[in-house]
């Protein structure tokens, strides 16, 4: 019996009940098994052995080895044969893991980013052809690095072939996406469904004049949701992973996946058809490709979270992007006080060990400023004059900020905001660069260190934006361009300086100290024992409200990590770690459970000094 009758086997009867109680369509599961088995037979002879070799290890992506950085391709190096070009870049950092933003076809304008995307099957043009796609990711397979795919699932731009033929008319096409004659059922969505952009794009229906239908449009007006209540939908989306996985693709973020069933008197979120459809997904890849696994990005409340991971038994996402734990760090460094960043870490740890999260400071997106509301108010913290304290001081408003960002979808109604800007400019280098002073620039390195060591030392893996490794600055010039200059999104999207990677190769220059210290968090964290994947990780406390702490064990042995989110000289105490202890950066010695002097903004990494 092949790998992959054998997987077929033991998985099949599963995915026919899920599919049946989902579709009730024999015809169309026919359908999906025959592209299921046409695409497994399809699979060449390195990706079968791949597959061999994850099954092997299917805990591979939790090594202490692993650390992504994720990248747009054309603000790169222009294309995918240009991030070939530029291999030397990612190895040199230590990279295991590359994240491409949405590279598939997508119009010139109104594309969002690439999140409209008119193709599934096929790249970008402008982008490369699907064979440098194949070229690239043999390239960083062989560098060991895996390929991630953002892939939109919840709708499509509407220059996509369904979109420009349900416009025409063809009630096929117009049944991929959710369309109505009048506003009647969009009225009774609305009742229950929030808008994601009140201020920007209100409403979650558009009105096509070409069918003289109301299209359910649930992010901007050119995406198009799809209509995953119709198998035939299902079907092709699977199909278009299963292409892309034959390709060389390893990991598919799904983008915006808890949007993707809409039922009527609910909020249209994380509903349980939802995790039906990630479940069978995870299915077919598991029979298909077994060496690919799924990232959620699930942008929602900590309690919705643990859902996306499945259950022991019935698994769904292999991994889920740490928004929350995002959030919070910056909340904490603007805040000085780290009480809401306990809370928020420990409740990801309390999801068990299954729960893996990527953990980042910046990426593409925005800093919605979504704290646990119920958490503050026990702490006393107002949670609306916290946001607005968040956003302003981001954005260079508040005194004595060192923030350089701008804001995001301002609602002066319900005074909402979110924020803008790389890590560069949000932890004081652009303003202390402008300044000149050197005194601020040293500090805002040590903010960058700290916050870096943080997302290192966290369960999970880190995941680095392009640019952070040589300290990109905001970009204001997408505000000259028209097709842009409403997003502010885009201020930290630059593109990727070459001088400055070349002055990274130079002892002494900022962008040779920021390269550093992600190469010696990236050395330490893959050469100790205590990130490997099985080590027991939780938070500990420091007897201080400016100092966060983790604790890190295996093998009866600790780690303790130390983070001090105070702009002043600290002291903190940590209970338990009796003895002498010694950091991994600096060699500094210490007895943790007597108490620990820190500099503003310090880390340590501690172990026990044996003799």
């Amino acid at each position: 019996m092949s790998g992959y009758t054998k997987r077929l086997a033991e998985r099949k009867a599963e995915l026919t009940r899920l599919y049946m109680e989902l579709y009730s369509d024999s015809d169309s599961l026919d359908a999906l098994l025959a592209a299921v088995s046409r695409y497994a037979q399809a699979r060449s002879q390195e990706l079968v052995r791949l597959d061999a070799k994850r099954l092997k290890d299917p805990h591979w992506f939790l090594g202490a080895r692993m650390m992504g950085m994720t990248m747009y391709t054309e603000l790169f190096n222009g294309t995918f044969s240009g991030i070939t070009q530029k291999m030397a870049h990612l190895k040199n950092l230590g990279l295991s893991y590359l994240h491409l933003m949405p590279f598939t076809a997508t119009p010139l304008k109104d594309n969002d980013g690439g999140f409209a995307v008119s193709d599934f099957f096929n790249a970008d043009p402008r982008l490369g052809t699907n064979e440098d796609v194949e070229a690239l990711a043999d390239s960083l397979r062989k560098a060991g690095i895996s390929l991630c795919m953002d892939f939109v699932m919840n709708h499509t731009s509407d220059e996509h072939e369904w979109a420009v033929r349900a416009k025409a008319g063809d009630e096929q096409a117009q049944a991929m996406y959710l369309c109505y004659p009048d506003r009647t059922i969009p009225d009774e969505f609305e009742k229950t469904m929030p808008e994601v952009f009140p201020e920007t794009a209100p409403g979650n229906f558009i009105y096509s004049p070409e069918m003289g239908k109301w299209v359910l449009s649930t992010f901007y007006p050119k995406q198009w949701d799809l209509n995953y209540r119709n198998p035939a939908v299902f079907n092709a989306m699977v199909e278009a992973m299963l292409c892309w996985a034959n390709r060389g693709v390893e990991v598919f973020r799904l983008d915006a996946v808890p949007y993707i069933w809409k039922e009527l008197g609910t909020s249209c979120r994380n509903l349980p058809q939802v995790h039906t459809i990630v479940r069978m997904i995870r299915l077919v890849l598991e029979i298909a490709c077994p060496a690919v696994i799924l990232k959620g990005e699930v942008v929602m409340a900590p309690r919705e979270l643990k859902a996306y991971f499945g259950t022991p038994e019935q698994p769904e996402c292999h991994l889920l992007y740490g928004v929350s734990a995002m959030v919070n760090i910056w909340g904490a460094l603007s805040s000085m006080d780290v009480r809401l960043l306990y809370s928020q870490i420990e409740s990801m740890l309390a999801m068990g060990d299954s729960a893996v999260f990527v953990n980042y400071l910046r990426c593409h997106d925005d800093i919605g400023w979504g704290f646990d509301e119920d958490r503050e108010r026990e702490l006393g913290i107002d949670p609306l004059a916290h946001k607005i304290f968040q956003y302003r001081f981001y954005c260079g408003q508040f005194p004595l900020s060192y923030a350089r960002g701008e804001l995001y979808n301002y609602d002066p109604d319900s005074l909402d905001a979110r924020s803008c800007g790389t890590t560069a400019s949000l932890v004081g280098i652009e303003a202390a660069l402008e300044s000149k002073d050197l005194g601020a620039l040293e500090a805002a390195v040590r903010r960058y260190a700290m916050l870096y060591s943080l997302v290192f030392a966290l369960r999970g893996f880190p995941l680095v934006n392009s640019g952070d490794e040589v300290g990109m600055l905001n970009d204001c010039g997408y505000k000259n361009d028209p097709l842009k200059a409403a997003d502010s999104r885009y201020v930290h999207r630059p593109r990727f300086d070459w001088a400055k990677a070349a002055a990274a190769a130079k002892h002494g220059t900022l962008e040779a100290v920021l390269t550093g210290i992600l190469k010696m968090l990236c050395k330490t964290r893959t050469a100790s024992p205590f990130f490997s994947a099985d080590a027991f990780v939780t938070t500990w406390w420091s007897h201080n409200s400016r100092v966060f702490a983790l604790r890190r064990s295996r093998g009866g042995a600790d780690m303790l990590c130390v983070f001090s989110f105070s702009s002043e000289r600290e002291h903190a105490r940590f209970d338990f770690f009796t003895g002498i202890y010694e950091d991994a950066f600096t060699g500094r010695i210490v007895e943790p459970g007597r108490g620990i002097p820190l500099w503003p903004y310090e880390t340590l990494w501690l172990t026990k000094k044996t003799e």
